[in-house]
């Protein structure tokens, strides 16, 4: 019986299935300098799973993100996790030839990830014919977000102005963009700029179906402007659909890249909690799954005496 009849009933669940994780898994890239690797998270039973591609923030790898990727393979998501060439695990420093092309690696890692699905699911004892090829997502944390909204539809302006190649990636079927930077320009401050010039997005052709989630005190110090920086996609893209504003999230949106981390900022198992059943449920609705518990989480939200968010529809 498919996972999506057996975990959730259409509705938010409460328990936590078993998952299998397995790592790392790696895909030859000898034009890369280093072969990629990446993790891969799947409940251990279910059929028809969809897939989900997580793009980690600056510096982080394929072992991040636990408090989302655990809930969402428990509930019938394959999960998948490349680490990039700035993660810290690698050690590659800003004086290596590929530095100042890896917003652009980043992206072929993520396509190198969907052309090499059948390797990457072999690796996984048990999970070969138990995924669904037509249900893609992509979803990303800060640099993250970044990389896969080119897959959605985003492009890079360049030196002069214009924006850059179109990347859709016509697999990928729906978006999760997570503290997702903002329209650049003469709002990024002087270091953003110099070191940054990539963060300049055209969101014109983002028309993929995406939730954007943004906390109303990430404060970056990468832009002149304030939280509303990152809910920018939201604003200016035609398939950005909804948008989750975290109360009080700054930029780890309440740790959602490890458990206990000490670097966490903002440290709120509740809006943790909150993120990852809301991306949960809007991933099912947008690929057809079924939409009662995006529902349900836009409901519980509204009628909250003390809500820890708020969901804004188009």
């Amino acid at each position: 019986m498919p996972v999506s009849e057996t975990v959730t009933q259409g509705t938010i669940p409460a328990s936590s299935p078993a998952i299998i994780s397995v790592k790392p898994v790696v895909l030859p890239a000898p034009e890369r300098g280093d072969d990629l690797q990446v993790r891969v998270s799947a409940p251990v039973t279910g059929t028809d799973l969809p897939i989900v591609v997580l793009a980690h923030g600056f510096g982080q790898s394929m072992s991040s993100y636990d408090p989302l990727v655990d809930f969402w393979a428990a509930n019938g998501f394959v999960v998948v996790q490349p680490t990039f060439l700035d993660s810290l695990s690698l050690g590659i420093a800003p004086t290596d030839p590929r530095y100042s092309d890896i917003w652009q690696i980043r992206v072929q890692d993520v396509e190198r990830v969907l052309d090499e699905l059948d390797r990457i699911v072999a690796a996984v004892p048990g999970l070969s014919g138990r995924i669904d090829r037509s249900r893609i997502a992509v979803a990303g944390h800060s640099w993250g977000g970044q990389t896969v909204s080119m897959l959605l539809g985003a492009r890079v302006v360049g030196a002069d102005g214009r924006p850059g190649p179109d990347k859709t990636d016509t697999r990928v079927k729906a978006g999760v963009l997570l503290a997702t930077t903002g329209i650049g320009g003469d709002t990024l401050t002087p270091f953003a700029a110099e070191n940054f010039p990539f963060m300049n997005p055209d969101f014109d052709r983002l028309t993929t179906p995406t939730l954007v989630i943004a906390g109303d005190h990430d404060q970056s110090l990468l832009s002149t402007r304030g939280p509303d920086w990152f809910t920018d996609v939201y604003q200016y893209s035609p398939g950005a659909q909804s948008l989750l504003t975290v109360f009080g999230a700054e930029h780890s949106l309440g740790g959602i890249h490890a458990y206990n981390a000490k670097d966490t900022t903002d440290e709120s198992p509740e809006r943790v909690a909150l993120i990852r059943t809301a991306s949960w449920a809007y991933l099912r609705s947008a690929l057809g799954i079924d939409d009662t518990a995006w529902k349900e989480t836009r409901t519980t939200l509204a009628e909250a005496p003390e809500p820890t968010g708020r969901i804004d529809n188009k």
